[in-house]
């Protein structure tokens, strides 16, 4: 029996705040106030594809409340929501 190669990568996520002065921001503000959709459209198309993990876990909810403490994944950066009475 011949034994294959296991070839294992190392993916570093880069993890930054994102302050809010509101008790929430719903994902869509959050994705455009992180920099990852440049409109309002491109942050619906990345939702509705199952580009973004909000807690780690998928989620097509565009309007989905995020608040302090949770966390918005998309490909190698995660984005920690923070109150900027954090700061």
């Amino acid at each position: 029996m011949e034994r294959k190669k296991l070839t294992v990568r190392a993916v570093t996520l880069s993890e930054e705040k994102l302050f809010i002065t509101t008790p929430f921001i719903k994902l869509d503000s959050a994705l455009k106030l992180s920099g990852i959709a440049d409109t309002g459209g491109t942050a619906k198309m990345l939702i509705e594809d199952s580009c973004v993990k909000v807690n780690g876990e998928i989620t097509v909810q565009r309007g989905k409340k995020l608040f302090p403490g949770d966390k918005i994944s998309f490909k190698n950066s995660v984005f920690i929501i923070c109150s900027n009475e954090d700061n």
